[in-house]
């Protein structure tokens, strides 16, 4: 079973980057996919990245062009660099082995291999 561990938040100014990392425990690049989701407080949880067992990569709508996903293999260690940081990006961020895929800003889960970290804190100030 994969297990994950969120780390890397923080409390940072408008435009400003942070870099979470997701590290997997018995992860396998070419089987398992690696999503990040985000919790506001107050609203539904939502889909943010995908990293798939492809090394594919996609996004919400309103993170492309700033969120980043990648693998360090050596590691198991997945990155989500995330740059000009907004308030609305403000939320707990989680991350979990789910295989799926973006249909709009919507996430369609097709296959789970891990439950979601404990998540960890981003707060983005303007």
């Amino acid at each position: 079973q994969v297990r994950v561990e969120e780390s890397g938040g923080g409390s940072v100014n408008a435009g400003e980057s942070l870099q979470l990392s997701c590290e997997a425990s018995n992860y396998k690049r070419r089987e398992h996919c690696i999503v990040w989701y985000r919790q506001a407080p107050g609203k539904e949880q939502e889909a943010v990245a995908i990293l798939d067992s492809d090394g594919q990569e996609d996004y919400r709508d309103s993170v492309k062009g700033r969120f980043t996903v990648s693998l360090d293999s050596a590691k198991n260690t997945v990155y989500l660099q995330m740059t000009n940081l907004k308030p609305g990006d403000t939320a707990m961020y989680r991350c979990a082995a789910v295989c799926g895929y973006f249909s709009g800003d919507s996430f369609i889960s097709t296959k789970v291999f891990s439950f979601q970290g404990r998540g960890t804190q981003v707060t983005v100030s303007s």
